[in-house]
C-alpha cells in the first residue's frame, strides 16, 4: 500500500462511494421512534445521562492537560499501520464507549499531530481538529498537509490535528461482514432493478444488518453523531484547548453544527465544507433523496464536458450520445466483464467519482473511449475492486451505515422505499437504486431505540462567526442544505460559494478565491460577510488518449467523503 498523502487520497477516493448526505423530498417517511411519555421520559432520561457523562469526562480529561502542562495526550511515533512519517506524531485517546456509563467500558481513539511551525514569528493559535465526512473516514493524514503549498501560514499558526472516529481505523473498528466479500469482482446490477432483484437486496440489507448486530455486539448502539460530538468535546479538552477550532468537510459538516448546537460557549473558529443539510426532518432518509437527484445534475456534468470535446474521446457530441456511449459499455460488461472483474457494479461505482470530483473527468473520459475503441486496459485499471483496501472500505461501509441507521429513524416498510425510489428514478436514475441499496440496512436496524437528530440552530446563546463553504452544483451535498446550515448557525455565520462549480470539498482544491477566505478566517476570525461567491475553478482539460489522463489533481486535500 503506498503511503502519505497519495495513499491516504487514493483510499479517500475509495471511501467517496460511501457519503452519506442525500436527498431528493420525497414522501414523508414514518415517524420517529415513539412518542409515547413513557419512552420520551426514557429518552430524556438517558439524554440527560449522556450528556451529564460526557461533561464529566470532558472535565477530567481537561484537568489532566492542566496537569501535564502540554496536554492530557502522549504523542509519540506513529504505529507502523498508520503510515504516518515523523514530525507527524501519535496518540490514543480514551473514552466511554456509553457516555451515560462514563466509568464502564472504554474504547481507544487514534489521534495524529504535527505541532505548529512558527514560522515567521507566527504566534501559535491552537489546534485545528479535521474530520472528512463518511461518517466512516479517518483524518488520520491532515497532519500531512502541513507541508504543502497553501497550507504554510495556517500550519505555522495551529497544531494540525487528525483523528480516526470511534468504529473508524484503529479506533475500535468496526465490521459488518467479511471484507474478501466486497474485494471481489465483477458485480452485475441491472439498470432498472426487476422485482426480484429488488427482494434479493432487501434479503441481503437484512443479512448485512444482522451482521453488524452480530459483530458489534452490545456496542452497536453506541454508534451516532450525537457520540462522535462527544467524542469532539472530549478530545478538545484533552489537547487542552479551551475552544474547539474545526475544519469538517461533508459529514463534518453536520458532525460541526452538532457540536455547536451542544457547545456553542465552546466554539472556536469552525470551517464547514460541502454542507449537509441539518433540518432533523431529513436526515437522513430525505437527505439520502436528495443526494440521488443531485448526482443526476452532476453526471449530466461530466456528459456535457465530455460532448464539449467530442474531438477527443469521441463519446459523442451532446450529453445524450454520450450517455449513449456509456450505455453500450455498460452493455458490453454486462455481458463479458472488464478484465474479468469490472462488471456494470464495479462500472458504475467508478463512474460515480465523476459526480464528486471533475479531475477525475479526463481518467474516465479516456477509459471510456478506450474501450469502445478496443481496448478495456484504463477501465479495468480505474474500475477494478482493489483488494489492498478491502478491509479499509468495509470497515467504512459499516460505520457508515451505523451511524446513518442509529442516528435517526427510517421507514421501516418496504413498500415506501420502492415508491419514493421508483419514482425518484425516472428523472435521476443514475444512482438512485445504488442509493437506496447502500443504506436499506436501515429498513431493518437491529437497535431498537434510535437517535432524535439533533436540532441543529436550538443552541442557548450565539455562536462566534463560522464559515460555511460550498459548490453550488454539488451533488453529493446538494447546495440548499448549505443555505438550510448557514441559517441555523446564526447571524453570525458566513457563507462562501463557489457559482457554477460541483466538485464535492471545496477547501484546498483548485480555487484561490476561496482558499484566500479560508486562511483569512482561520487566522484572523474575520469572515467575509453573510454570503459571498467565488468564481468556478477552472474545467479540467481533455488528456489525449496517448497521453496519461488525468494531469489536473486536487491541490490540496484528498476527496472528502
Amino acid at each position: 500500500m503506498r503511503t502519505g498523502l497519495a495513499g491516504r487520497a487514493a483510499a479517500g477516493a475509495a471511501l467517496s462511494v460511501l457519503l452519506c448526505v442525500p436527498a431528493h423530498a420525497a414522501r414523508p417517511s414514518p415517524p420517529g421512534p415513539t412518542g409515547d411519555t413513557d419512552g420520551t421520559a426514557t429518552e430524556a432520561t438517558e439524554a440527560a445521562a449522556g450528556a451529564a457523562g460526557a461533561a464529566l469526562v470532558a472535565r477530567r480529561a481537561a484537568a489532566r492537560a492542566t496537569a501535564e502542562g502540554s496536554g492530557g495526550l502522549d504523542f509519540r511515533r506513529c504505529p507502523d499501520a498508520e503510515e504516518l512519517p515523523a514530525p507527524v506524531r501519535c496518540a490514543t485517546l480514551r473514552v466511554p464507549l456509553d457516555y451515560a456509563r462514563p466509568d464502564g467500558p472504554q474504547i481507544s481513539l487514534t489521534v495524529s499531530k504535527v505541532a505548529a511551525t512558527g514560522a515567521r514569528g507566527a504566534v501559535r493559535q491552537g489546534a485545528l481538529v479535521h474530520n472528512p465526512g463518511g461518517p466512516g473516514a479517518s483524518g488520520m493524514y491532515f497532519p500531512l498537509l502541513a507541508d504543502l503549498p497553501g497550507w504554510e501560514r495556517i500550519a505555522a499558526a495551529y497544531d494540525l490535528v487528525g483523528y480516526a472516529p470511534r468504529g473508524v481505523g484503529r479506533s475500535a473498528p468496526l465490521s459488518c461482514q467479511d471484507p474478501a466479500r466486497g474485494a471481489k469482482g465483477p458485480t452485475q446490477v441491472p439498470a432498472d432493478p426487476s422485482p426480484v432483484y429488488k427482494t434479493q437486496r432487501l434479503a441481503a440489507a437484512r443479512a448485512y444488518a444482522r451482521g453488524c448486530a452480530r459483530r458489534a455486539g452490545a456496542a452497536l448502539p453506541h454508534y451516532t453523531t450525537l457520540n462522535n460530538a462527544r467524542d469532539l468535546d472530549v478530545l478538545r479538552a484533552a489537547l487542552g484547548e479551551r475552544k474547539l477550532s474545526f475544519m469538517g468537510a461533508s459529514y463534518g459538516t453536520y458532525l460541526g453544527a452538532v457540536y455547536a448546537t451542544l457547545h456553542p460557549g465552546r466554539v472556536g473558529r469552525m470551517v464547514l465544507d460541502s454542507a449537509v443539510d441539518p433540518d432533523p426532518r431529513r436526515v437522513w432518509y430525505r437527505n439520502n433523496l436528495d443526494q440521488s437527484a443531485g448526482f443526476e445534475r452532476r453526471w449530466y456534468d461530466f456528459r456535457a464536458w465530455a460532448a464539449r470535446h467530442h474531438a477527443t474521446y469521441g463519446l459523442g457530441a451532446t450529453p445524450a450520445a454520450v450517455q449513449a456511449s456509456y450505455a453500450r459499455v455498460r452493455d458490453a460488461v454486462a455481458r463479458t466483464p472488464a478484465g474479468g472483474v469490472v462488471g456494470t457494479g464495479e462500472l458504475r461505482a467508478a463512474y460515480l467519482q465523476a459526480a464528486y470530483y471533475d479531475d477525475v473527468w479526463p481518467d474516465r473520459a479516456a477509459a471510456l473511449a478506450a474501450f469502445l475503441r478496443g481496448d478495456p486496459a484504463r477501465l479495468t485499471a480505474q474500475a477494478a475492486p482493489d483488494p489492498r483496501t478491502a478491509a479499509e472500505a468495509e470497515n467504512a461501509t459499516a460505520v457508515y451505515t451505523a451511524v446513518l441507521c442509529n442516528d435517526a429513524s427510517w421507514p421501516a416498510d418496504w413498500e415506501t422505499w420502492d415508491r419514493d425510489h421508483t419514482e425518484l428514478a425516472r428523472e435521476a436514475p443514475f444512482e438512485t437504486w445504488a442509493n437506496a441499496f447502500l443504506n436499506l440496512p436501515c429498513a431493518s436496524w437491529p437497535v431498537r431505540e434510535r437517535q432524535r437528530p439533533v436540532a441543529v440552530g436550538a443552541q442557548p446563546e450565539r455562536l462566534p462567526g463560522t464559515l460555511v463553504v460550498a459548490a453550488e452544483r454539488d451533488g453529493a451535498t446538494p447546495y440548499p442544505g448549505a443555505l438550510e446550515l448557514q441559517r441555523r448557525l446564526g447571524a453570525g455565520a458566513s457563507l462562501v460559494t463557489e457559482t457554477g462549480a460541483g466538485s464535492h470539498g471545496v477547501v484546498g482544491g483548485r480555487n484561490g478565491c476561496v482558499d484566500r477566505h479560508v486562511e483569512r478566517y482561520l487566522l484572523t476570525g474575520a469572515t467575509p460577510g453573510w454570503r459571498v461567491t467565488c468564481a468556478p475553478h477552472p474545467e479540467p482539460a481533455p488528456v489525449s488518449l496517448d497521453d496519461r489522463a488525468a494531469s489536473t489533481h486536487r491541490a490540496l486535500l484528498p476527496p472528502v467523503v
